[in-house]
């Protein structure tokens, strides 16, 4: 059995393919194939507060302070975190910074280092 993709506008498994089209019958949503190898290819590109491309363990700098959500601690300005893995999400970087733990920043608030 092949794995077909869910339909997009009702999350239907029980889509299948028809001359070139995928098609949902729960919904009738027809969609192209080659849309979904379009979609595989476009990979997000997540960028610092100065426009420089991030990457899995890039080391950053934080450029502003930040509050620690639900304690009174604070991530200063300067502080270096290494080893950053990119995830999507609000929150774009999932990181361990030294004397607070597990964080997770937007790279709107970094530069790369």
């Amino acid at each position: 059995m092949q794995n077909l993709p869910k339909c997009p506008a009702c999350n239907s498994e029980y889509t299948y393919e028809d001359n070139g089209m995928f098609v949902c019958p729960e919904c009738a949503h027809e969609w192209p194939v080659h849309a979904i190898a379009a979609d595989a290819d476009q990979k997000r590109i997540f960028r610092d507060a100065n426009g420089n491309e991030l990457h899995d363990g890039d080391s950053v700098t934080v450029i502003k302070d930040l509050k620690v959500k639900g304690t009174s601690s604070v991530v200063k300005v300067g502080t270096k975190v290494k080893g950053i893995r990119l995830v999507d999400g609000d929150h774009d970087i999932d990181c361990k910074i030294e004397g607070i733990g597990q964080m997770q920043l937007k790279s709107e608030f970094v530069r790369k280092a």
